[in-house]
């Protein structure tokens, strides 16, 4: 077996996506000949915990820890829900405190790329001393936060090892990157740190084809798309919803806020009393203020359940008991390299899609590929309402059901089987 070094901020009992997919990759590398050796900080500020994901590490996995000075801790002293917020990159841009103001400029030129930067010296040097006593094969590493990428340039140039970067979302053109109020300096620094990391790796691995087009203009380094995925050894337990509900997982913040859907079935419960009647939407993980403002400016908030963050197993079971799945992204064009990963989880779940989001985003091919719902732009006004109404038909029918094709590819173990080839090879 080759072994392999992944250098990863979230491991669990971390929540939410970030921890899922090298924790998935390490639940079934040894099928494929890659013996993982996990190095994580010690003492992480995770804003999500999920301790159920503990139980999916493989019982004699080789995990290094090192402790990690977490500048957020510190900004929780003055603000710990901003901060939160922060550190998971919610970032509003409805008007913001000057104590917020104040926080996103230390965080975006202060520390740069991301506050976690003041783990790469040590790490290297740790990590320097671990190698030279334990060889490894392939050094990988998983960003956000990109600093760890700094930890993988750095120890590639000491060594000379194999150094896989991995990007799980953009760097410099991530939705939040320009509310950083980054001044001209600091944004020529994330640019040209950018361009190192991506022209000094080995190989490069996205989770979206955007992604991938827009390294591809930085750098002549191999790039991969590997999507997230699903789980097929996570088996669900549920009794389908009575009521004609559409559930959301995840969270919906201020710019994540699709009015036109909420007008929409506010227009039909005008019109229909009967689907007023039927109508559930179901709401796990944080919901802004905002949202729940537009919900109730349409008469809609007694259609619906706020659930707030739930554990995996309980948002899987959530998923397959729903009459249908809603998927929203923000309308952005630098939100069209996004790919959520509860996408992936909901192909598993078979229950029809709508999903919302900006035109020419790789959310529409993957749903539009695997016939597994159905995706509209904000301002599909009006094939969004036939399509709630086709499917509130077919739930009255009681055949309310989808038919999708070619999802096998996005399960875990493919998508392990793929890392572990550029690992091999």
């Amino acid at each position: 077996m080759k072994r392999a070094l992944i250098i990863t901020y979230y491991w669990p009992p971390a929540g939410g996506p970030g921890v899922q997919r090298w924790l998935k990759f390490v639940k079934y590398f040894r099928e494929f000949g890659v013996e993982p050796i996990v190095y994580t900080p010690e003492n992480p500020s995770y804003p999500l915990v999920d301790e159920n994901f503990s139980t999916e590490i493989p019982f004699d996995i080789e995990i290094i820890k090192q402790p990690i000075s977490e500048p957020y801790r510190f900004a929780k002293l003055f603000s710990k829900k901003k901060t939160k917020q922060i550190s998971s990159g919610i970032i509003s841009k409805k008007e913001i405190s000057a104590m917020e103001k104040l926080m996103l400029y230390v965080r975006g030129n202060f520390f740069i790329p991301d506050a976690r930067v003041g783990w790469v010296k040590p790490s290297v040097a740790f990590l320097s001393e671990y190698i030279a006593k334990n060889p490894v094969d392939v050094l990988i590493t998983t960003g956000p936060p990109h600093s760890l990428h700094l930890i993988g340039m750095q120890l590639q140039k000491g060594l000379k090892l194999k150094w896989i970067a991995d990007f799980r979302d953009p760097w410099t053109t991530i939705h939040y990157h320009k509310s950083l109020r980054l001044n001209k300096t600091s944004e020529r620094k994330h640019k040209a740190m950018e361009a190192l990391v991506l022209k000094s790796a080995d190989i490069i691995t996205v989770t979206s084809p955007t992604t991938k087009k827009e390294f591809e203009m930085i750098t002549e380094t191999p790039i991969e798309v590997i999507t997230n995925g699903y789980d097929t050894s996570e088996e669900v337990s549920f009794i389908m919803d009575s009521s004609f509900s559409i559930s959301h997982i995840g969270s919906l913040l201020s710019e994540r806020n699709p009015e036109v859907l909420w007008k929409m079935l506010a227009e039909i419960c005008k019109e229909n009393h009967a689907f007023k009647n039927e109508l559930q939407l179901k709401f796990a993980g944080a919901v802004s203020e905002e949202v729940k403002q537009s919900l109730e400016n349409f008469q809609l908030i007694s259609n619906c359940k706020f659930l707030g963050y739930v554990s995996h197993s309980e948002a899987l079971k959530l998923q397959h008991q729903s009459q249908v799945l809603l998927l929203v992204e923000i309308n952005s064009a630098e939100t069209r390299a996004i790919i959520p990963g509860k996408l992936f989880e909901y192909l598993a779940a078979k229950r029809p899609i709508i999903a919302l989001g900006p035109k020419e985003s790789d959310i529409e091919g993957i749903i539009t590929k695997t016939e597994s719902g159905k995706f509209f732009s904000y301002w599909d006004d009006d094939e969004l309402k036939v399509e709630i109404l086709n499917l509130y038909e077919e739930f009255k029918k009681g055949d309310l059901s989808i038919a999708s094709e070619g999802i096998k590819k996005y399960s875990r173990r493919e998508l392990t089987k793929q890392m572990a080839t550029l690992i091999l090879n």
